[in-house]
């Protein structure tokens, strides 16, 4: 917590990390981490701050990729207290695809690309379905 008793700013940027690592495994990053030794890098940050969190709350966290290009994509992130039924915070990261090996970026696997098609296209379907 911060001195107003608030929880600290830092801690929106650890939830956002925690929807991007659960968004890596989904797309296959980690797994090509380990296997090829490609995987992903945070390029930069941001968030902005609509409402205090105050502990103790519950949160939902989510994530989703918002643009991509052909060695990087974009994420949207939104965090919303269960207490207040309202947006705490939202905000975005660019993720680079990184060939550890080489120490340098790379191209984003076509497989990696193709995963992310499916799991946006899967969620645009669902908010479809929800309207």
């Amino acid at each position: 917590m911060d001195a107003y008793g608030h929880v600290n700013n830092a801690v929106l940027f650890r939830y956002f990390e925690s929807a991007r690592i659960a968004y890596l495994e989904r797309c296959g990053l980690i797994e090509s981490m380990e296997q090829d030794r490609v995987g992903a890098i945070l390029h930069s940050t941001a968030c902005r701050f609509h409402l205090p969190l105050y502990y103790p709350d519950t949160v939902e966290v989510g994530g989703r990729a918002t643009g991509i290009a052909p060695d990087r994509f974009t994420m949207g992130y939104r965090v919303v207290s269960l207490t207040k039924q309202a947006v705490v915070a939202e905000g975005q990261g660019v993720i680079v695809s990184y060939d550890y090996a080489r120490g340098r970026k790379t191209p984003l696997p076509e497989a990696i690309q193709q995963k992310i098609a499916r799991l946006e296209g899967d969620a645009e379907a669902a908010n479809e379905q929800e309207a």
